[in-house]
């Protein structure tokens, strides 16, 4: 099992240069560990990840304070970008990282995200296969015909030529089965979590997957499946879920204001699902709170002390998970964040010695 740090939330209380510098640190502090990549997202206008609109952004800055780490989009919402301008400045970040750039190529869900390209949104699953082909070729030496600004069709090439010959390339599920399966016919690797699925569903739809992969004339094994899970560990495991509860709770409120929002702009909320436009009672939502906190807790995260979120890493080992997204800034302070990462290093230590007996 690999692991890999995951940013993701909404800025700190402090800012979001505050964020930005936890940012660096903890990649840097990763970098240094010897973990596997560092993922920064894509979200927009709202408090709640919109702090990361642009993960070429972030990768370039981390480009410039690590030396090894893998630097992921995850996810890049493509129908969002114009592609040409995807490969372009990907390429841009390859060649400042030294050739250690990947991408994790997502649909999008929020409809408010769309104001900037609000003709996608109905098709947008369909225009992101397509992108996932268009900059592959263009990473690959291809060139692309578009119409240029005097109407005529003109070759474009990716300029600068990137470092790696191929773009590693991941396909974001929220737990759709077909995106499994479209994934591993494109030979993509997959990025999930286990909002909306436990981890019995998910293996069976990382089967499925590499099913696919096979049925295609990929192999199965080469295939990445990265899972993101909240992720905050200690040496002391009470510690850590003391240090977790509140901020926990007020990231999952946050991420249901967020998905209100999209649902009262006419849209899906995350996972392609509908939510209803009322507001939702206090009580009922502190209780729901409660509950969902407890659920990820116990059988979605990975908070506790190394050792006793070692049983997890290899529950999801045998489902078929090859690595883990930490998601490690759900409302700690930047402090607790990068504090945090050398006991997940343990913990990337502890895995490779194998399974407890």
């Amino acid at each position: 099992m690999r692991f890999g740090i995951m940013f993701f939330a909404a800025s700190s209380a402090d800012g979001a240069q505050e964020t930005y510098r936890t940012m660096v640190e903890a990649a840097k502090r990763a970098d240094e560990g010897g973990l596997a990549a560092v993922w920064t997202p894509e979200r927009h206008f709202d408090e709640f990840g919109g702090v990361f609109p642009n993960p070429a952004l972030t990768s370039a800055a981390l480009a410039t304070v690590t030396r090894r780490i893998q630097l992921r989009a995850g996810s890049l919402i493509s129908p969002l970008h114009q592609t040409v301008r995807i490969a372009e400045e990907w390429s841009a970040v390859d060649n400042l990282s030294g050739g250690r750039v990947a991408v994790s190529f997502g649909s999008g869900w929020n409809t408010n995200d769309f104001v900037l390209y609000p003709d996608r949104y109905e098709s947008r699953h369909e225009v992101m296969r397509e992108q996932i082909d268009t900059v592959r070729r263009l990473w690959a030496g291809d060139s692309v015909k578009l119409v240029n600004g005097s109407g005529r069709m003109t070759a474009v090439r990716l300029y600068p030529r990137p470092v790696q010959e191929q773009l590693p390339v991941w396909v974001t599920s929220s737990g759709n089965p077909q995106t499994f399966v479209n994934a591993g016919a494109a030979g993509a690797h997959l990025l999930s979590h286990l909002i909306g699925q436990d981890i019995d569903q998910l293996a069976e739809k990382i089967a499925s997957y590499r099913r696919a992969r096979a049925d295609n004339g990929h192999r199965p094994e080469d295939g990445i499946v990265s899972l993101m899970l909240h992720t905050h560990l200690h040496d002391d495991a009470d510690e850590a879920e003391r240090r977790a509860r509140v901020p926990f709770r007020e990231y999952l409120r946050s991420a249901v204001v967020l998905e209100r929002k999209s649902a009262v702009g006419g849209g899906t909320i995350s996972g392609g699902l509908r939510m209803p436009e009322e507001e939702i009672p206090a009580d009922v939502l502190e209780e729901l709170l409660d509950m969902t906190y407890e659920r990820y807790l116990r059988h979605g995260s990975l908070i506790g002390s190394p050792a006793g979120c070692l049983p997890m890493v290899e529950r999801l080992a045998r489902a078929g998970v090859d690595e883990v997204a930490c998601l490690i800034d759900f409302g700690l302070t930047g402090r607790q964040i990068v504090e945090g990462i050398d006991p997940l290093v343990t913990l990337a230590g502890l895995t490779a010695q194998g399974p407890v007996e």
